[in-house]
Order: C-alpha cells, then structure tokens, then sequence
C-alpha cells in the first residue's frame, strides 16, 4: 500500500513543514504505513495506529531513542534516561523522576510562574508591536526549569542555549548527532557538587537524597554520573516544547480572534484553548520508535531493525477520529490529542507545560484582549523534532 501513492513526506521538507497537514492527509488517506528510501525510515499516520504504537513499547521500543537520528546514529545511550528506555527499566527510573512533578509542587510553582509572566510582559504595555517569541516563550520555560531544579539564574540563559542547540538543525537536513551531546549534564557538575554540601528546599536536593530500588534490587541514591545526566534531561525537557506551545496559542488565537475574545470574557475556557492548540498545532509532529521484529499494516511489513516515525500531528487530525479535524475549536467535547504521547511514555511535564501555558494566555489577555500577527515577518524554526516559532511578531491595535 505506500507504494501505490506518489505521495512523499520528508520531516526536513521546509515547503512541508510549512504546512504539513496536506501531506499528513494523503499519508493517511493513500498510505497509512508509509516508507521514504532517502531517510530509511517509515511511518504511521492514522490515529488508531499512532495510538497503539505509542502503548506497544514491544513493538515500537524506545531503547535507541524518540529522535529518528538518534535511532539511526546507532550510538550507545546513556543508562537511566527514561525517555530511552522500555520495561523493566524505565517504571524504576520514571518513579524517580516523577518526584520532581508531582501536582502539589506543580501548583507551587504557580505564583513564582505568574511573577515572571508580569515581569515579562508589563513593559510591553503601551507598545504596538512586540515578538512573542523573544519576550516571553523562549525566556519563561527554562526560568521555570531553573526554579524547579534551583539552577541559578545566571546559568539559565547558559542551560537552554545548550538545549536548543542540540535540537537545531541546518534547514533542510537532518539533525547532527554526537556522542557528547545526548543528555550530557557535564555543565551541571560544579552546581551539583555544591549543592550537596549545601542543601536547599530545591529537587536538585531531592534528586541528590532520593533512594529508590534499582534493577538489581538494592536500595540506593543516584551516583553523580546518574544526577548529571537526569539534571540535563530535566533542563532540557520542557524547555523547547513549552515556548513552542506558547508561541502556537499566540498565532492560532490570532486566526481565530472570536474564540480569544470568548476566552477573554471566560478564563475557564483557557484549558481548552490550551488543548486543542495542543491538538491542532502539536508542538512535537512525530515521536520515533526502533522496530526491533518484522510488524504489518495494511498488508505492508515494517522489517525488523527500522526506524519508525509515529505522526502525532497526522493523528490529531485524523477524521476517524474527529469531526471537523482541521477546524480550531475550544469547544470540543473530546479535545483528548496525542501530543503528550501515550501509554507508558506519556509526558511527565504534561501538567507542567499546561500550567505554564495557561498562566502565560491568562496574563497576556490581561493586558493584550486583541492582537494580530504579522506573518510577513514570521520566521518557523529549522529543527527536525519540535514545530513552531523562532519569530512571530505581535501586533497591537
């Protein structure tokens, strides 16, 4: 079946990462298991799939990797890193790491959150015109990371320029994989090895205090090596995807001025408006998965030892499964999307990247109820795994 189609789908085509929802229709449409010779990899588009894919860690295995040059790379990962792990493995270390996110520190950080947004946006009063981007969505994600982690202030800037840059990619081309690169948390070592002699009230001390039970089942802290690479992971995670997420709500409200102006008069709906941006706009267009054994779909088999692409962004928008999937609308009955994944890799900053979002939206209409874009000075950002703004000039009227 993908090869009764002429359609191409290429995650660095910046024509298509433009406006990828054409092509995601026909994938799913003309071919639902979908293979692409120059990259080597295949892909799956229709929601009922991309859902089950993400549940079936047997057959789409997370231990190469969620990135598709990751998986390719064939490099060896680091051990303790939840995002590259499958079962036994990865319940142990993902209980260690949602302590850092539980809801009753998530509802903590609320009014630290909500101090910045004020911070960032109050001297934006009055003007007509102002990047979004710049001013809050690439600044309050990390600050937030920095106020979880208690990374100090003036290594923030340091921590999400290196995260970034680990995701940025020549436009066109896939991204440059190096050893020294995948959850490399050598930065953080001089910071951590103060703060276990200085202990605060931060989950740096309690990442560096935690026992747990490992594999082997014997009780024990994190060694160093361990602390560095979840403190990288953490900085890292979040970071990118959440200003993204911010800079989506912007641009779709945009388009869609009478739904901002309900939400205006109703701050309830700023969860909704949250959601279905997630659903309609997914900040991450595809999670990749190892094969490790031969799989079919629609009478095509997946070989063992490929790379699949799983299209969050073609899933959203799968007819099957919504009605009216290519119109935004914050009165959904069923907003649920696949944005966050699902199953057992399903995001542990989820509620995090909601909190952030819904309190950047409520304090931005507090102070801006209207707004356009202009797109003629729009730019996307050239990365291969994460889809949204590097700039998106606001405009006041």
């Amino acid at each position: 079946m993908s090869t009764a189609t002429d359609v191409y789908y290429d995650p660095y085509d910046v024509a298509i990462n433009a406006d990828p929802y054409p092509t995601f229709a026909r994938l799913r449409d003309e071919a639902p298991v979908y293979y692409n010779e120059q990259y080597d990899f295949w892909a799956l588009s229709r929601h009922a799939d991309v859902e089950k894919g993400l549940v079936d860690w047997r057959t789409f295995s997370s231990r190469h990797g969620d990135i598709l040059e990751l998986i390719q790379s064939g490099l060896t990962l680091p051990p303790g890193v939840v995002l590259f792990e499958d079962p036994p493995l990865h319940p142990l270390h993902r209980g260690l790491m949602s302590r850092v996110f539980t809801p009753k520190k998530m509802a903590a950080l609320e009014d630290e959150i909500r101090a910045y947004c004020v911070q960032c946006l109050d001297p934006l009063v009055g003007r007509d015109r102002f990047d979004i981007i710049q001013e809050l969505s690439i600044v309050m994600p990390m600050r937030v990371i920095g106020m979880l982690l208690g990374i100090p202030e003036s290594d923030q800037e340091a921590v999400r320029d290196k995260s970034d840059a680990t995701l940025r990619t020549e436009a066109g081309k896939p991204m440059e994989v190096r050893e020294d690169n995948i959850a490399d948390g050598s930065m953080f070592v001089d910071y951590i090895e103060w703060r276990s002699k200085n202990p605060s009230d931060d989950l740096m001390t309690a990442l560096l205090n935690a026992e747990f039970e490992d594999h082997l089942g014997e009780t024990r802290t994190l060694t160093r090596d361990e602390v560095h690479t979840y403190t990288q992971v953490l900085a890292g995670a979040g970071n990118e995807t959440t200003g993204r997420l911010i800079g989506w709500m912007v641009k779709v409200l945009a388009d869609h001025p009478d739904q901002r102006r309900e939400i205006v008069a109703d701050r309830s709906l700023l969860g909704a408006a949250i959601d279905e941006t997630l659903r309609f706009e997914p900040t991450g267009p595809h999670i990749a998965r190892f094969v490790p054994d031969d799989v079919e779909y629609y009478g095509t088999t997946i070989p063992g030892g490929s790379a699949a692409l799983l299209l969050v962004g073609a899933a959203n928008r799968d007819e099957r499964r919504y009605e009216r999937p290519d119109e935004f609308d914050i009165h959904r009955d069923d907003i649920q999307h696949l944005t966050f994944g699902f199953g057992i890799h399903y995001c542990l900053g989820a509620n995090l990247a909601r909190l952030e979002a819904r309190v950047a939206l409520d304090e931005l209409l507090n102070r801006f109820p209207d707004w356009d874009v202009d797109m003629s000075d729009a730019a996307l950002a050239p990365t291969s795994t994460v889809r949204g703004w590097d700039r998106l000039p606001v405009v006041i009227p």
